[in-house]
């Protein structure tokens, strides 16, 4: 299904993974609304709202960008009533804002955890709350959150049991909701990569990781096969990015490599045999 005309709602979008969701989304003529806390260029990070919505509409989508920071009940509401006002509507949601500070218990502070929380698993929470009303009324309308599969062993709680949480969270929105909304129709999947992905987040805790990882590019290709989907046929999937192309007849995952050639650095939360 094409998403011409559809309107996607993408938190985070301002850069890494949103942004490439929100420009892949574009290219089929999507409203895209770019929600995200960056409107003033940043000194060490690139890209505002209003960067990527010039952007979509140069790849042929129309644009709306909204500063919101998630964690604020009225602030996503405000973004969400804007949405409808412009575009009359929301037909996806794409739950990619997150924090992230993977350290141990001793060495997180309770400031840290708050983020986290508040941010990954209450932010999913609360932008699938507010948007839910209008996407049961949306034409085969998606939940994506970029949140990791399940899995009770210890290992990948051990190095960072906070942040975890926080993910992990996520995913049990996604097994939650789907199976609240199967009915009414509206898909509720997640979405993790395989390997690392060359965002702001590697390049900040993990540099050593970057010519390790691929592009987000791979991301946005993936959850673009995922949102055109028979919303009524899949939902309740945490999907892995290069699983997702497999099925789609892609095998060439050079063209998504950072450094081509390089030997790729497998993504937390995905088992190494994956």
């Amino acid at each position: 299904m094409s998403l011409q005309n559809r309107t996607v709602f993408i938190t985070g979008s301002s850069r890494g993974i949103g942004e490439a969701i929100a420009l892949r989304c574009a290219e089929d003529g999507a409203n895209v609304v770019i929600a995200a806390k960056t409107s003033e260029p940043h000194p060490s990070l690139p890209g505002t709202i209003h960067t990527v919505a010039e952007e979509v509409e140069k790849r042929g989508g129309k644009a709306l960008a909204v500063q919101v920071d998630i964690r604020d009940e009225d602030q996503v509401q405000s973004a969400v009533d804007q949405t409808v006002e412009a575009f009359g509507g929301i037909d996806i949601l794409v739950n990619n804002a997150s924090a992230i500070f993977p350290t141990n218990t001793l060495n997180t502070p309770m400031k840290k955890f708050d983020l986290m929380m508040s941010c990954n698993m209450r932010g999913t929470y609360l932008c699938s709350k507010l948007c839910l009303p209008h996407l049961v009324k949306g034409k085969n309308p998606h939940i994506l959150n970029l949140s990791p599969p399940l899995s009770y062993d210890p290992k990948w709680f051990k190095p960072h049991v906070a942040y975890t949480m926080s993910k992990y969270g996520m995913s049990m929105c996604t097994l939650g909701m789907s199976e609240e909304f199967r009915d009414q129709g509206v898909a509720v999947n997640s979405l993790w990569p395989k390997t690392t992905i060359a965002t702001q987040a590697i390049k900040v805790f993990f540099p050593f990781l970057m010519d390790k990882s691929r592009k987000p590019s791979i991301m946005a290709d993936a959850a673009y096969h995922i949102i055109t989907q028979d919303s009524k046929t899949v939902t309740g999937n945490c999907f892995l990015d290069e699983e997702v192309l497999l099925e789609q007849g892609i095998d060439d995952f050079d063209q998504y490599s950072q450094t081509p050639g390089q030997e790729l650095q497998t993504d937390l939360f995905v088992e190494s045999n994956a």
